[in-house]
């Protein structure tokens, strides 16, 4: 059906802005979705009701079936999240969870060893940040579960330590990705003194917010800071309240009437280790099989060109095997199988309705072409020295309000590339990398973003509740982004943008400290 065009009117933010507003004012997720979903198909359809109606059944139908094809991005990630669920599922059956929670006591102590062991993982799982969101967060639980860490303290981890440590590897899904849009912008503005990778190296150290998103993500797990909602989660957790009850048991739980007594730890370790070697070889073999005739094999084409979503499901389908290995050698009897799987099945469908919600209004804010609207407000006369900081702030808004960090670098890097080229070329990796940092810190903010939702899954936490808790620290690592970028553009230095940089984020991790330290000591003087 044909739809009405808003790339140049600010209604186009509406639907998004609607999504936001209402999950704020009732913290339900799948009503306010439904809401800015909606608001978005009344707009496109000229507020026509029968128009509305056929529209939302293109877009439900597209999620499954596309351009006469199905859908395998969506339905491969939804097959996944199942798998994953039955997994995870069959690990409590058959006793492994508690065994590996009973091993990590003996040697995990404390919140501390706890919460750094997570944020660690990080470098270690970097391949994609689905599989880091769902896959740390099935070890990681266990662990903080049992030295009393909230639920949305795990959900904070997880979530920024993927995306942040992905945009920083040439050898994830994201690198590969990148490194591409890069390859092509540097050949369109004839740039030949420099290889993709090479300038992906250079944008590294320029990606503030990833860096010192990695870096407030270990400091808070060292020194336990808490700040905003956080406080009252880790107060809870405390008491034995992981996450909040009387909002259910949050997606991605697994509660069992049947658990066996004499589980293996290996029962957990085993199928997370070899889901995650079968899922990475999965990358380079189909990234290999997808290069085209004649192009030589490298392992930065493979990434570039690999079905990440097929990879994931290959690898949940050996993982799950290997935990059905498990279940056989503890006898577990057919029934109790059928039920362990169903149990892990069902325990995942929150997430995906979420997540499928999520997908609805993306298509929404897309057909809205809110990513263009908010692109054509930059004016091509700012200061060639904001120029960094400004398209750190946009793509930022950009992600935030449509859930994609991959879409907006599609849309901002190359618009970030013509701007530098026409007033300063010297800024064209600065603007590039701001546009990487401000995407991965929208997306952080956005509680439509598929690994906002994922982390929350990841860590069975309630989603509003992981994004509520998020938010401070993530505003936090965007303002001393904001001063790097400043310097950035003003002295074209990398070294002194990042002195700054960490002597801003010195200054601020000593203010918390002492500020909780002295609100400790105020409580315990009482």
């Amino acid at each position: 059906m044909q739809t009405i065009s808003y790339t140049d009117s600010f209604l186009s933010i509406l639907p998004p802005v609607i999504a936001l507003l209402v999950a704020l004012a009732t913290r339900r997720v799948i009503i306010a979705l439904s809401c800015g979903i909606v608001t978005g198909a009344l707009l496109l359809s000229n507020f026509s009701f029968v128009d509305s109606g056929i529209y939302l059944s293109q877009l439900a139908a597209g999620l499954a079936w596309d351009d006469g094809a199905p859908n395998w991005w969506n339905l491969q990630i939804i097959i996944f999240l199942l798998l994953l669920g039955a997994m995870t599922s069959l690990m409590t059956a058959t006793g492994a969870t508690s065994a590996f929670a009973e091993w990590a006591k003996k040697r995990i102590k404390t919140k501390r060893h706890a919460t750094v062991t997570t944020a660690l993982l990080s470098f270690v799982v970097f391949v994609d940040d689905y599989f880091h969101s769902l896959a740390v967060g099935s070890v990681a639980r266990p662990l903080t579960d049992q030295v009393g860490v909230s639920r949305a303290k795990l959900a904070y981890l997880l979530d920024s330590t993927a995306a942040p440590m992905c945009v920083l590897m040439p050898l994830s899904s994201w690198g590969a990705y990148i490194i591409a849009l890069v390859g092509g912008l540097l050949v369109t503005h004839n740039i030949t003194d420099m290889t993709p990778l090479a300038a992906f190296a250079t944008m590294i150290p320029l990606n503030f917010y990833a860096i010192f998103a990695l870096l407030m993500a270990l400091v808070v797990a060292y020194f336990n800071i808490n700040i905003g909602p956080m406080k009252q989660h880790e107060k809870n957790a405390e008491q034995g309240q992981l996450f909040d009850e009387k909002k259910g048991i949050p997606a991605g739980s697994v509660n069992h009437d049947f658990e066996a007594d004499n589980g293996s730890p290996l029962g957990l370790v085993l199928p997370i280790v070899i889901l995650t070697l079968v899922t990475f070889a999965s990358f380079v073999v189909t990234g290999a099989a997808a290069l085209e005739e004649g192009q030589a094999f490298t392992l930065l084409a493979a990434l570039e060109n690999t079905d990440v979503t097929l990879s994931l499901v290959i690898g949940g389908v050996v993982g799950l095997l290997i935990s059905l290995g498990f279940a056989f050698k503890q006898q577990l009897s057919l029934a109790q199988l059928s039920h362990a799987i169903w149990v892990g099945v069902k325990a995942m469908s929150p997430a995906i309705l979420i997540l499928v919600f999520a997908w609805s209004i993306s298509g929404v804010i897309g057909d809205m072409e809110t990513g263009k609207y908010l692109a054509s407000k930059l004016d091509g006369a700012i200061s060639p020295s904001m120029m960094p900081v400004l398209v750190f702030a946009l793509a930022g808004l950009m992600a935030f309000a449509t859930g994609t960090s991959w879409g907006t670098f599609g849309i901002m890097l190359p618009i970030a590339a013509d701007m530098s080229v026409a007033s300063d070329v010297s800024l064209i990796l600065p603007m590039l990398s701001a546009v990487l940092a401000g995407a991965v810190f929208g997306d952080h903010c956005s509680p439509i973003s598929d690994t906002t939702i994922l982390s929350s899954t990841g860590a069975a936490c309630h989603h509003i509740d992981h994004v509520a808790t998020q938010l401070p620290y993530a505003l936090l690592v965007a303002k001393i982004s904001i001063a790097c970028y400043l310097v950035m553009g003003s002295t074209g230095s990398v070294i002194a943008s990042l002195a700054v940089g960490l002597l801003l984020f010195a200054i601020t991790i000593a203010t918390l400290y002492h500020r909780q330290q002295n609100s400790a000591l105020a409580l315990s003087s009482k």
